[in-house]
């Protein structure tokens, strides 16, 4: 992300949350690129034989948006309304252009959450290169009243079943090892861990290290001992 893209993120988090919240929230932020910084890395063979389809709870629906066209005014607004409206539009626009999709969690005519798929490529430089039916999830996003309802687990396990059936290859999603909801989330799917990694990109060059014998700390639980969601599982903020 762009240091202006951060900056507008950082003046709406403001106008938001007021001066304090922003502090905190800049102090957390400082803390996990010090102290947090590996990324834990997952990938999913899409083998249709071994994805079966995710039970979508009555009323939820998923829907899947490949264009600007595709978008309803009212969606449209929803989802860029979680942070800031002229730089989400932007960035929306730019992914599409991309050939990324963009997958809607809804409740009724409310947008409880999202994510983004892109096939054959990565949004921004990656770990490693993807094949051409390898596909990358990123930037989920769970609406702040919805959050807690396993929201993300049901995207996730939804957008996997769905690109089986469409073809081969692997899907690969990763989450920092301090974010417990996401690292809960992941492991409730058929996504498996490949590793951590620390990226460091020098002159638009992506170096990478790599730690694949190390164990990722176990989040906390999200799974009832019946295996039932709990309703304890979060998104990240």
């Amino acid at each position: 992300m762009s240091i202006s893209a951060m900056f507008a993120r950082l003046v709406e988090y403001q106008r938001r949350h007021g001066f304090r919240a922003t502090l905190r929230r800049a102090g957390v932020a400082a803390r996990r690129a010090v102290l947090a910084r590996d990324m834990v890395v997952f990938y999913c063979d899409l083998d249709p034989g071994k994805l079966r389809p995710v039970r979508i709870p009555a009323g939820f629906s998923i829907e899947r948006v490949v264009s600007l066209a595709d978008f309803s005014s009212a969606d449209f607004e929803q989802v860029t309304s979680f942070w800031n409206p002229k730089l989400a539009s932007a960035h929306m626009r730019e992914r599409f252009a991309r050939g990324a999709v963009l997958w809607l969690v809804k409740s009724g005519e409310s947008v409880a959450g999202y994510g983004w798929t892109l096939r054959g490529g990565s949004i921004e430089p990656y770990y490693f290169p993807l094949g051409t039916d390898d596909v990358q999830l990123f930037d989920f996003y769970v609406a702040p009243k919805f959050r807690g309802r396993a929201i993300h687990w049901l995207l996730t396990g939804h957008i996997l079943q769905v690109l089986a059936a469409e073809g081969d290859g692997r899907a690969f999603a990763d989450t920092g090892e301090w974010n417990d909801a996401q690292l809960a989330s992941f492991r409730m799917t058929k996504l498996r861990l490949l590793g951590r990694v620390r990226a460091f990109r020098v002159f638009g060059r992506v170096l990478t290290h790599w730690k694949l014998n190390e164990p990722v700390r176990e989040p906390r639980p999200a799974v009832a001992p019946t295996g039932k969601v709990t309703g304890l599982l979060r998104s990240n903020e």
